[in-house]
């Protein structure tokens, strides 16, 4: 498909390992097509993600509460419900004017076909297999090989369709110099020095499966501080802040918690400068993985050759011998798969990792 010239609409608003996930195919677009115009969907939240990357002409922010998300309240729904109306009703007017050519639908949702459909006429791509009625809004639509099980080789069949071939540049995050900056000055506000090591260290997630136990955190961070000039950075969102506490208030040695204090986009910077990413599966292991930041992963109920760090370099830890692994619930009463983990473990093949 020739795409210069053309204008194309990236939907997927989150989450933001997901809006990760679909940087390589975005950057194989541009550089293939370096005259179209892209814009992207996305959540408010994750926009920061994006500022700093010219592949990306206009970034679209919508802001609608998630209704998956397990913290979710019980008007989660009707929220929802009227941020997507007005959302639709904004974007419909925006793009009644300026309307795309394209519309590639990455997150294969409801919401996403209905987001979709606020482009008047435009061509409308999205997965073969997607649920939610999701395939009923598109014009065309891809079929993906069983053999491609992870998110970014699937995002990829969309560059293969398009005919924009990927590129071994495509795999990569952009920062800002101000980020940078804001980010040696944190470092340096935290006694934090160019010849200190860093772990960038990343207890929190969405889902309550996910989670390492506070114990052996504050146990792994004693450890690295204990070995020589290496600094542990808890890092984090605002909402992420009483948990890493939780954790800090148990470590025997000074950790230092950036989480709450740097944006997205500083977040990101604080990772590309870090020597090792050090947490369990979420969206900063994925950003760390395109960032060219090692990556030690602790997982359990989701599945690492699906949705693990992307590229070589990364050592995933799991439970041996379970059943139950990548079961994919979001809550759970047996947490055997993560908490059988050891802290001992984790700073083992990290030092092995980085030759420590």
């Amino acid at each position: 498909m020739n795409l210069s010239g053309k204008r194309i609409l990236i939907v997927k608003p989150s989450s933001l390992g997901d809006v990760v996930h679909t940087l390589p195919l975005v950057h194989a677009v541009k550089r293939t097509a370096p005259s179209c115009h892209i814009g992207w969907i996305i959540q408010e939240t994750f926009a920061g993600i994006l500022e700093s990357d010219p592949a990306i002409d206009e970034i679209i922010p919508v802001s609608i509460p998630s209704t998956s998300d397990p913290m979710a309240s019980r008007a989660a729904f009707f929220k929802a419900s009227i941020a997507t109306f007005r959302a639709l009703t904004r974007l419909r007017a925006e793009f009644r004017n300026r309307p795309y050519d394209v519309v590639l639908d990455l997150h294969a949702s409801f919401r996403s076909g209905l987001l979709g459909m606020t482009n008047p006429n435009g061509i409308k791509i999205g997965f073969s297999e997607a649920k939610e009625f999701n395939t009923f809004f598109q014009n065309r639509l891809i079929n993906v090989s069983s053999e491609k099980k992870h998110a970014v080789d699937r995002n990829l069949v969309f560059a293969e369709y398009l005919e924009c071939p990927q590129n071994p540049k495509d795999f990569r995050l952009i920062t800002s110099v101000t980020s940078r900056e804001r980010v040696r000055s944190f470092l340096a506000e935290e006694g934090i020095g160019g010849q200190d090591r860093i772990v960038y260290a990343n207890p929190a997630a969405r889902w309550k499966s996910k989670l390492w136990t506070v114990e052996a955190w504050a146990e792994l961070a004693d450890l690295f501080a204990n070995h020589g000039r290496v600094q542990v950075v808890f890092a984090g969102s605002t909402v992420d802040v009483p948990y890493i506490r939780s954790i800090t208030e148990r470590t025997k040695k000074h950790a230092v918690v950036a989480a709450g204090k740097l944006t997205l986009a500083e977040s990101t910077a604080l990772i590309e400068a870090s020597d090792v990413y050090v947490g369990v599966d979420s969206g900063p292991m994925h950003i760390a993985a395109f960032a060219g930041t090692p990556v030690v992963a602790i997982f359990g109920p989701t599945d690492p050759a699906k949705v693990g760090p992307y590229g070589e370099g990364h050592i995933v830890i799991r439970h041996d011998g379970l059943d139950c692994l990548a079961c994919r619930k979001r809550s759970c009463g047996d947490h055997r798969c993560l908490h059988e983990i050891t802290h001992q473990r984790v700073f083992d093949v990290t030092m092995e990792l980085l030759h420590w």
